[in-house]
């Protein structure tokens, strides 16, 4: 007898353990990747009081947060940042190695996204001629297009061409932007499709763009509650065209006319509600989430980006924009809710990089920070090789903080390439603003485990970047003396949040460094799929169930 019922038992616990087992390996109908541009990890805390319960704190009371992930490589720009999160490795080896950069083969700058092999599918602009063969790797979604044999859809849409385009790699179903200024139209690149779909055709016909735009910009809530921004009126801060003092209410239906018409959109709050609006047509037009395999939707929130760097983190712009981009994600999480089941879909969420303090502001709170003058700068290295090699022919270029010398020249005149590079890596830093420099070849040969000299090595790319490369004093923009920017190494701009939320993730958080790099492998081992193929980063094994 009781043979018999620990035999029950047994066959109940291991019937219970097979049903637990087959629930936690049933796979998300939708992955949605969000990326919030230039967010900085401390707005999570500091506004975290004045957020609602279903937006930014639904990630964080019922997903797993990372409270101490950073960005592992320098330059922290942009398209760098976008391309790193979703191939799980750094520019060393996915090729994006800033927005812009100085093609050393070409001899010319080139955009990280442009390519005239294509045409604009959705007006008759130039804007659409992009794709994204600059990318070497694999992206974990182009893996799950792989794995899946392409049945399922993976879409990219961001106002930014270059983050809607590179997180969903190559086999994209499609990647979407918003072309502004007198167009007023989401588009996208015949390396996708030669026609927009009827959606897409629908949603411009109606989108609420002006509606947005012909109104005013003024506080969510009093202006007194913002507590947590420097005074509304600083001198810290940019201004639209049009306006005297960087102050609220903001005319927007006036400011537009002086300020690109649409594009004015980019640089306001309603530019995140629109880039929702888009995204919730596209999951509705592509019956996204309703299949038996997992469509992939990659979300760039652009908007902070360009509000960022007009008035800095610590204005009252910025406070705004975040506690209205958590009611536009509440809004979105509540129509995923009902579009897609509240088990049925995953989401991550962080950003591409985070932005310092407005150096100006940090001066006047006595704290160390600068600005660099780069026409200074560069007639300062034309000085070094005028002294030493008697020649001011020997700079090809001069950006992102590399310097590209003309290798053809340096030879005909008979001196090394290897010498001239390190004699302007010893050179630089008497100028007031360089801190560290190395060449290329130092970064072949030396490994920099650990420090800011790990992240530029991670930064560097052998084929691509230049011959001498340089970090800044912390805190030193090339820019005016009002908003702020990014691109260091520094945990202003690399400290950013990662969340993960829905199925398959733990209720949790965890202070243990982790690099921006491991998302990619803990996405694509909780979809059981292969990583990317020049993935450097780690499963979080922590975060997930």
């Amino acid at each position: 007898m009781k043979f018999k019922i620990i035999l029950s038992l047994f066959s109940i616990f291991c019937l219970l353990s097979c049903k637990q087992d087959n629930q936690q390996k049933v796979k998300p109908k939708l992955v949605v990747g969000i990326i919030i541009d230039q967010m900085r990890y401390d707005y999570l805390t500091r506004f975290e009081n004045r957020y609602e319960d279903d937006g930014f704190k639904r990630l964080l009371k019922n997903g797993f947060s990372l409270e101490n992930a950073h960005y592992n490589y320098i330059p922290t720009y942009t398209a760098v940042g976008h391309s790193s999160v979703y191939t799980g490795t750094t520019p060393s080896e996915h090729g994006i190695i800033s927005n812009n950069w100085y093609d050393k083969f070409l001899k010319k700058t080139i955009y990280c996204v442009d390519d005239e092999n294509y045409s604009t599918i959705g007006d008759n602009s130039d804007s659409g001629k992009k794709s994204p063969n600059r990318l070497f790797t694999t992206t974990v979604t182009d893996q799950l297009q792989l794995a899946q044999n392409k049945h399922g859809k993976t879409i990219g849409i961001a106002i930014k061409d270059r983050s809607a385009i590179l997180p969903v790699g190559h086999t994209a179903t499609a990647a979407y932007w918003y072309n502004g200024g007198n167009f007023n139209n989401w588009i996208t690149s015949s390396y996708y499709m030669s026609t927009l779909p009827n959606w897409v055709t629908n949603f411009n016909a109606n989108n609420n763009a002006d509606e947005y735009l012909n109104t005013t910009w003024n506080t969510l809530y009093d202006i007194k509650t913002y507590t947590n921004s420097r005074p509304d009126n600083s001198i810290f801060e940019g201004t639209f065209k049009g306006n005297q003092t960087p102050t609220f209410p903001k005319k927007l239906k006036e400011l537009r006319i002086k300020n690109g018409n649409f594009d004015l959109i980019k640089s306001i709050p309603a530019g995140n509600t629109l880039t929702t609006d888009f995204a919730k047509a596209a999951i509705i037009g592509e019956n996204l989430g309703k299949t038996d395999v997992t469509d992939f939707i990659a979300i760039s929130y652009s908007s902070t980006d360009y509000i960022g760097h007009k008035f800095g983190p610590a204005s009252v712009e910025i406070e705004d924009t975040y506690l209205r981009l958590d009611k536009d994600l509440a809004n979105f999480f509540n129509f995923l809710d009902q579009q897609v089941g509240k088990d049925n879909y995953l989401v991550f969420l962080t950003a591409d990089h985070a932005a310092v303090h407005v150096p100006a502001y940090l001066q006047s709170l006595k704290i160390a920070a600068h600005y660099l003058d780069i026409n200074k700068f560069r007639n300062f290295i034309l000085e070094i090789t005028k002294k030493y090699f008697n020649s001011t022919e020997l700079i090809e270029n001069v950006s992102n903080y590399q310097i590209f010398l003309d290798k053809e020249k340096i030879e005909a005149l008979g001196f090394s390439v290897n010498n001239v590079a390190q004699k302007l890596a010893d050179e630089v830093l008497n100028f007031n603003g360089i801190y560290k420099a190395v060449t290329a070849r130092t970064l072949q040969t030396t490994h920099f485990s650990s420090g800011i000299l790990n992240s530029l090595q991670n930064g560097y790319n052998q084929k691509l970047s230049g011959d001498v490369l340089m970090i800044p004093y912390p805190a030193t923009l090339i820019r005016e003396r009002t908003g702020t920017s990014h691109g260091s190494g520094y945990s202003y701009d690399t400290h950013v949040p990662i969340i993960f939320y829905g199925n398959g993730i733990k209720k949790g958080r965890s202070s243990k460094r982790y690099n921006i790099t491991d998302i990619a492998p803990t996405i694509a081992n909780l979809l059981q799929i292969e990583a990317p193929n020049s993935t450097n980063g780690i499963v979080i094994n922590e975060a997930l169930k």
